[in-house]
């Protein structure tokens, strides 16, 4: 097990390879299957994880993005987001992570407040998107664009 660093590899021409993390394994492969629907010049490449550190054994790609996935209803989800955030270097901190919230269109049933991940993406310098991903069809909407998100910088 290592620690996920941003410059281990050099970048592939007209690729880019984006690592979602998150405990829920449902939303990942959904989130994932969104992001490969459409055609674009480059290359897309999407890893799920489950946890971090990722295996030192295997053969990976570079990393280009890693984005966390937490959902507003597990404090679970929060708690293991910011352990696996330890496994990540510094230099990611600079531009190639942000945080995916879900749930956020609900939040009189929210484990975790909205304020709470602010303050995670605050203090990492990484963008947060807030949105709510229970419905497949917002989910391709929100990657086409047509649905809204609140992004925080």
């Amino acid at each position: 097990m290592s620690v996920l660093r941003s410059m281990d590899k050099l970048p592939d021409l007209n690729r880019a390879t984006v690592l979602l993390v998150s405990t829920e394994d449902a939303l990942l492969q959904q989130l994932a299957e969104s992001m490969l629907k459409d055609d674009c010049a480059s290359e897309l490449r999407v890893h799920l994880a489950n946890s971090l550190p990722l295996p030192s054994n295997v053969n990976r790609p570079r990393i280009d993005l890693i984005v966390f996935v937490i959902n507003l209803h597990s404090k679970y989800s929060l708690q293991k987001v910011e352990e696996f955030l330890q496994h990540v270097d510094s230099s990611f901190f600079l531009g190639k992570v942000c945080f995916l919230v879900t749930g956020a269109g609900q939040e009189s049933h929210c484990s975790v407040h909205q304020n709470t991940v602010i303050k995670l993406a605050h203090t990492y310098r990484s963008p947060l998107l807030l949105c709510d991903l229970q419905a497949r069809a917002w989910c391709m909407d929100i990657h086409a664009g047509r649905a809204p998100v609140h992004i925080r910088y």
